[in-house]
């Protein structure tokens, strides 16, 4: 069984992959650091942290795989500093303790257009991320890269909301790359490619994860 550390256990997807992870009998133990303690459960190990001083030499850090899945919005954060702390800097300190401590295997939410040569700052930072991951040395990395997410948030996006309701209507319509990716969809390919580890560098654009 594999032991799997997931970032990002209290977002939309974060959320659905926890309750799934904790679900698979492949899975031994979850180690889920997050700001707030999570409702307690007999194979999950929740550190209460802060991301901006994660304690390098923890035993939690020793796992098989990582499930990346921390991520925010520019608004949200409130800059694009705050935004690319949390949507860069944060997943590849996550990246580089639980590689030192022998993880083999790194999934990574990015999102659909992620280029680091991109002038959009967004798609520049998840850009950004992705190249410095392949860097580390993980014997399995895998990139997924969703569209705009289908589900129901904690928090009120007014925006998202609305470009939902846009894409929704037209989802007979559109091309699947452009359609809304169910946040299920997502959490069940991260958990998927977590556990299954294939060797190298893979990308798994937003059409594929409507399959």
């Amino acid at each position: 069984m594999t032991r799997v550390l997931l970032a990002g256990a209290t977002g939309l997807v974060g959320e659905a992959a926890l309750q799934r992870a904790l679900a698979s009998p492949r899975v031994q133990q979850v180690v889920a650091p997050t700001r707030r303690p999570l409702a307690p459960h007999p194979r999950l190990l929740n550190p209460v942290v802060d991301f901006d001083a994660l304690p390098a030499d923890a035993d939690w850090w020793r796992v098989d795989a990582v499930a990346c899945a921390l991520g925010t919005t520019i608004r949200d954060a409130g800059s694009q500093d705050a935004f690319r702390r949390v949507d860069h800097d944060y997943p590849l300190a996550i990246a580089r303790h639980a590689h030192a401590h022998g993880a083999a295997t790194f999934v990574l939410v990015s999102a659909m257009g992620a280029d680091a040569g991109s002038r959009v700052f967004y798609s520049r930072t998840k850009g950004d991320v992705e190249d410095a991951l392949a860097g580390i040395g993980f014997a399995s990395l895998t990139l997924l890269r969703p569209g705009l997410l289908g589900g129901e948030r904690r928090q009120h996006r007014g925006g998202e909301r609305i470009a939902l309701r846009v894409l929704g209507a037209l989802d007979g319509v559109l091309p699947q790359r452009y359609r809304i990716v169910p946040a299920d969809r997502v959490a069940d390919a991260l958990l998927h490619a977590a556990l299954d580890a294939r060797p190298g560098r893979h990308v798994i654009p937003s059409e594929r994860l409507l399959r």
